[in-house]
């Protein structure tokens, strides 16, 4: 769980909670948390809206952890997705 947030709030930041949770289709408090806790992810201020709810992205940990000089470094999702279809496709037959 914690590494599917992770990945939600890298391609996707900045990021409010709400919008976690709709990508994810569950709560994430203890997954942000644990990133947190981890400097993994760190909050980047608030929305100017009802509530102002904290924006997270990701921390220079995160950067070190997976070697990246900048967020811009993170490999294309959509040529993922499709190196992940490719392989799936080639395993079934």
């Amino acid at each position: 769980a914690a590494m599917e947030t992770l990945s939600i709030i890298a391609y996707r930041q900045p990021i409010i909670k709400s919008e976690i949770d709709h990508i994810r289709g569950v709560k994430s408090d203890r997954s942000i948390e644990t990133l947190m806790e981890k400097n993994l992810v760190i909050e980047l201020g608030r929305l100017e809206r009802i509530g102002r709810p904290i924006i997270y992205g990701t921390s220079d940990e995160f950067l070190r952890l997976f070697s990246l000089k900048s967020i811009d470094d993170l490999p294309d999702l959509e040529e993922m997705v499709e190196r992940i279809d490719e392989e799936f496709e080639v395993d079934e037959e």
